[in-house]
Order: C-alpha cells, then sequence, then structure tokens
C-alpha cells in the first residue's frame, strides 16, 4: 500500500486585512488548512515550521499530528524531512478554503509522473503576490526526491520553472490552481460556499467584512 503524506507549510504570512491582528489572523488561516487536512481519506497529515514558530503549530494541530521543524519554511527543505513515505505533498497554509478534491488532484498525478505542481491564483489587482507573481499552492513528488528538482518557494515559484528543470517536461504535472490569501485582492476569491474555514470566516466575520 502507499504510504502518502501532506504537510502544511506554516510559513510566515506578510500580510493581514486591516483591522485583524497579524498573529490572530494567521494563526486562523492555519487552523483551517490543518483542519482541512485532517479530513482527508487515505493519506497521514503533518505540519512543518521554523522554530521560532513552533507556537503556532502546537496551536493548530491536532494530537497525535507530526511537527516537523525546518531551518527554511520552504517545500524543498520539508520534503527533505520525509522519510518512510512513497509520496509527499507540501501545500501552503494560507488557503483556508482550500477543497480536499484540489489537494486529491494533487496526489493523482504521481502514479505515473515524479513530480505534479498546483499554481497559485492571484486576486486582480496581484495586490498580494508582490514581484513573484501568484506562486504555487503546493507541490507534491514521489519520494525519495528526484535529483532535478530544484530549490522551490511557494510564494515565488512557477510551474514553467519546475518543468524547465525537469529532464523531460511532461514529468511534472501541472493540477488545478487554487487561491491564496496574500493581499486584499485575494478576499474576493474567498468561497462561501466552500464548506469549512471556520476560523478565517469567524475572524473575518467579526471585522465587519464579508465571509
Amino acid at each position: 500500500m502507499v504510504r502518502r503524506v501532506v504537510v502544511a507549510l506554516l510559513a510566515p504570512v506578510t500580510w493581514s486585512p486591516p483591522g485583524i491582528d497579524p498573529v490572530d489572523w494567521r494563526t486562523a488561516l492555519a487552523e483551517d488548512v490543518v483542519d482541512l487536512l485532517a479530513t482527508l481519506n487515505e493519506v497521514e497529515t503533518a505540519v512543518a515550521v521554523t522554530p521560532a514558530d513552533r507556537w503556532l503549530a502546537d496551536a493548530v494541530v491536532w494530537p497525535g499530528t507530526a511537527v516537523h521543524e525546518v531551518a527554511r519554511p520552504t517545500p524543498t527543505a520539508v520534503l527533505g524531512l520525509l522519510d518512510g513515505y512513497d509520496q509527499a505533498a507540501v501545500v501552503a497554509a494560507d488557503a483556508p478554503d482550500l477543497p480536499g478534491l484540489t489537494l486529491a488532484k494533487l496526489l493523482r498525478p504521481l502514479t505515473s509522473r515524479p513530480v505534479a505542481v498546483a499554481p497559485g491564483v492571484a486576486g486582480a489587482d496581484d495586490a498580494g503576490s508582490g514581484a513573484g507573481g501568484p506562486g504555487l499552492l503546493g507541490v507534491a513528488v514521489r519520494l525519495p526526491v528526484p535529483g532535478w528538482l530544484p530549490d522551490l518557494d511557494l510564494d515565488t515559484g512557477r510551474p514553467a520553472a519546475l518543468r524547465a528543470a525537469a529532464p523531460q517536461p511532461g514529468q511534472v504535472a501541472v493540477t488545478p490552481a487554487w487561491h491564496r490569501l496574500r493581499g486584499p485582492a485575494d478576499l474576493a476569491l474567498l468561497d462561501p460556499a466552500t464548506p469549512g474555514w471556520d476560523a478565517t470566516r469567524a475572524l473575518l466575520s467579526d471585522a465587519g467584512r464579508p465571509a
């Protein structure tokens, strides 16, 4: 049986809505993503943080959830720690309304390809994405990590760069994209009909914002 793990990367969050405490915002985002992972079938779940952010992991994880400490909050650093698994995915922790089906589609191509990547989606004015564009929602690999996989950053990475690094572009599957909350324009992309994301929804409602 294939052993899979999905890891939420609790990287620093550089933006929060006006009127919402940045720590509360980051915690709500992380809590919703971790709660989503807990509902997935046939995968194990974990979180990854830098030692300075261990407090955040302790605040949001479910009992028994593995916590990996990394020197740098990047997928590459996380993937290098995951022994004993056949497949692994690392996803951003600022996509609170992420559907479980989108994560399933990120893992699915690993039956025939060594790497899959899900792009991020930016809001209309790209305000939250900075110079790096919409970035990546997540990346999944067959383990051990392919030697050609470049150093990845979810905030600045692009599927085209991964495909260019592969011996053959077709070895990298590009799966459906989803939005992350990295700036004010991204709030308009939240899907009220998507179940879950209760912590983020409550925080926005308390601040008088649509949720």
